[in-house]
């Protein structure tokens, strides 16, 4: 599985992943340019916080950041005691 997000203009440094039981949470801060003064700031240059609620047994493999896409990958892992079995019938 893949979450696919569009954070253009982002730097590695400005960008946060964290999990926490079953929540990811995708956090973009951006440094403020106090140089210049905007009348509009775009979203590309707000910080922003996205969170996802991942189902049971998923966990974060990576993630990476390409042409302005943060992707990141995920795994669902069900426990061996979790998964069907076949029990065989004796006659």
């Amino acid at each position: 599985y893949r979450i696919s997000m569009a954070v253009a203009g982002s730097t590695l440094e400005e960008l946060a992943l964290s999990v926490q039981e079953n929540l990811l949470t995708v956090m973009g801060n951006k440094q403020a340019d106090t140089e210049r003064h905007y009348l509009y700031q775009g979203i590309a240059e707000r910080g922003f916080e996205r969170r996802f609620q991942l189902a049971d047994y998923v966990r974060v493999k990576g993630a990476d950041l390409k042409n302005g896409l943060l992707h990141i990958d995920l795994a669902r892992e069900v426990p061996e005691a979790m998964k069907p079995r076949k029990i065989e019938i004796n006659g």
